[in-house]
């Protein structure tokens, strides 16, 4: 155009430089198509040009709005499908509670009453039954707490997590008093203090459990810069998994190890998930059999 420009305004066609830097500023300015012959020939194929990008710019504009609707579409189909997902684990959750107080109690009552009468098996038939419903009970209330974690407000204030880690590795650690927990430097974050205290309630908490048969067991809690961003660790030098399956970790009620290896619903990873997502972040894990575990995660 700038070339364009240069010939207009030789011949004195101010008129058309002028719509020649306006054609090329992505206006819709025509060229009058007169003058001498080349000049004329100029005008009659920018005024072309032009028609063409006309054209094509109000399709890309209908293809960007029809985009736009699709993309708003599935995206309220979505929250819709989730909401609904959401409320139906609540209520089934709640709807489960009462059988269950029921099974659990009747057991009890059997077993004390009833028990002496009972042969070795029958007793151990009865045990079976209060642990199941005792492991149901436990399963219902993940269940809960993973809905809860989607439908709560998320509420966004000044986070210590070095505080925050130290407070919730000392309640978890109670119950492993031969694990060593070591606290680096942590950031000071923007978050849900709550959803927060669940993330490490649930990484800690896995990270004691799966090196509880070390013999000198350790849980290191850290940040390190990852591909420029800031994340939050928790390792450990426990019993680890095979990365092949690392796909299955975050998801409700997956596990990598036998449960009477090591007790557990297999919820609270997809917990920390919902959490960190619900955040704006991201969590992975890296691992080797028998060599331990890290689990990462970012909080823009």
């Amino acid at each position: 155009l700038a070339i364009v420009k240069r010939i207009v305004e030789r011949h004195g066609g101010r008129v058309w430089a002028e719509a020649a830097h306006a054609i090329g500023q992505g206006g819709g300015t025509r060229l009058p198509v007169e003058g001498p012959a080349e000049i004329a020939e100029v005008a009659v194929q920018l005024n072309r040009t032009l028609d063409a990008l006309t054209e094509r710019e109000g399709q890309l504009r209908a293809l960007s709005a029809t985009l736009e609707q699709r993309v708003a579409e599935r995206t309220a189909a979505l929250e819709r499908a989730n909401a609904e997902l959401e409320s139906f684990s609540y209520s089934v959750s709640h709807d489960l509670r009462a059988p269950l107080r029921a099974l659990n109690g009747y057991a009890s009552i059997l077993a004390a009453e009833e028990g002496g009468k009972l042969s070795p098996e029958g007793r151990a038939h009865l045990e079976r039954i209060a642990r199941n419903a005792v492991r149901m009970g436990e399963l219902i209330d993940d269940l809960l707490q993973f809905s809860r974690v989607g439908r709560d407000e998320l509420r966004r204030e000044k986070v210590e997590l070095a505080e925050l880690a130290r407070t919730q590795a000392a309640e978890s650690r109670e119950g492993y008093p031969a694990a060593r927990v070591t606290i680096g430097p942590l950031p000071t974050v923007s978050a849900d203090a709550a959803m927060l205290r669940q993330v490490f309630a649930n990484l800690v908490g896995n990270a004691l459990k799966f090196s509880s048969r070390r013999s000198d067991p350790h849980v290191e809690i850290g940040a390190v810069v990852r591909e420029g961003q800031q994340a939050i660790y928790v390792r450990d030098n426990g019993e680890g998994f095979d990365m092949r399956y690392a796909g299955k970790l975050f998801g409700v009620f997956q596990r990598m190890h036998k449960e009477s290896e090591f007790p557990g619903t297999g919820v609270g990873l997809a917990i920390v998930k919902r959490i960190v997502e619900r955040h704006g972040g991201r969590v992975w894990a890296e691992a080797a059999p028998g060599a331990g575990a890290a689990f990462y995660f970012t909080l823009p």
